[in-house]
């Protein structure tokens, strides 16, 4: 598949026009701002016309197709680089940050996510009768793969549904399965069914990381979730930070402050009520731990945020 996509010229210029529609539709749709909740149930498109700073954020369970741009991604210590001929793929909610790196107001940064719940790939894999994964190491849980032709136009069939919103109860699940599917068979395919696999270790943590996600505020007993994960402590902790790069306390550190974070911008709490309903006990500790993530103390952050959102990016 890859031999082909790469030195079959007949078949690139097949690509090419897909990713011209997708192109077309993400600017439309996103010409008076930069972020377009579509529709299409877990469909989002984004729109830069420079490029940015790294901005710290939490990537969701999701496949992030570029149409036009790049755009990189840090995860600790490493680094995704991925454009129109690669996209990236989150199986777990992981603490990152990320940055356009190629955009331009004549040429803009045009992409969409796709969100995804790992409960439909574990059914599409029982109901598809794939095969087991070969793999059986706990590798990370972001990786790029290679944009191919059929996932790509899966891609602007469900893009094209906008259009046609009578049909999007019917045939979004559908393309969003196929889209699902095209994952599984891919390159990624093998990493993605390790942790859809019911039982592996990496659908174990996956367990743990979920429970995490929705009970951070809570005082953290890695015993607790290694629980979840059935599994021994230090087995736990070992895979976690594999999968994550991030050990659980940093991991809950990260989901934290990305909260109080949102709950200073979207319900206009102050830092110190924020601090404490994400389960902080200090203030001051709150403080130096947000400045240190997001770069600037928290009032100053979000008045920068709030600032920019009215300006706009030019």
């Amino acid at each position: 598949m890859q031999k082909q996509d790469v030195g079959d010229a007949g078949l690139a210029l097949d690509k090419s026009e897909p990713l011209n529609v997708l192109v077309a539709d993400i600017a439309r749709w996103t010409t008076d701002c930069d972020e377009f909740q579509t529709p299409v149930p877990g469909l989002t498109f984004y729109r830069h016309n420079k490029p940015t700073e790294p901005k710290p954020g939490l990537a969701e369970p999701s496949i992030c197709l570029i149409a036009q741009g790049a755009k990189r991604i840090h995860l600790a210590d490493e680094i995704f680089d991925y454009d129109a001929h690669r996209y990236l793929l989150a199986s777990v909610y992981l603490p990152s940050s990320y940055q356009v790196i190629s955009a331009s107001p004549e040429e803009p940064y045009l992409g969409l996510v796709l969100k995804f719940d790992m409960r439909e790939l574990s059914r599409l894999m029982i109901d598809s009768n794939l095969p087991a994964p070969r793999n059986r190491a706990i590798d990370r849980c972001m990786s790029t793969g290679e944009v191919t032709l059929p996932l790509l136009s899966a891609f602007q069939r469900i893009v094209a549904l906008i259009d046609e919103p009578e049909d999007i109860p019917i045939l979004a699940p559908m393309l969003h399965r196929e889209i699902l599917y095209r994952l599984l068979v891919g390159d990624q395919g093998d990493r993605l069914r390790h942790i859809a696999s019911n039982g592996s270790r990496s659908h174990r943590v996956a367990r743990a990381i979920e429970w995490l996600k929705t009970h951070f505020a809570q005082q953290l007993r890695v015993d607790e979730l290694a629980g979840i994960a059935n599994m021994s402590a230090s087995s736990f902790h070992s895979h976690f930070r594999a999968m994550t790069s991030l050990s659980p306390l940093q991991y809950q550190k990260h989901l934290r402050l990305q909260e109080a974070r949102r709950l200073m911008l979207a319900e206009d709490l102050d830092a110190t009520r924020a601090a404490f309903q994400v389960g902080y006990e200090s203030s001051s500790q709150f403080s130096r731990e947000y400045s240190r993530l997001f770069g600037a103390p928290p009032l100053r952050d979000v008045i920068n945020l709030r600032q920019a959102a009215v300006g706009g990016e030019g």
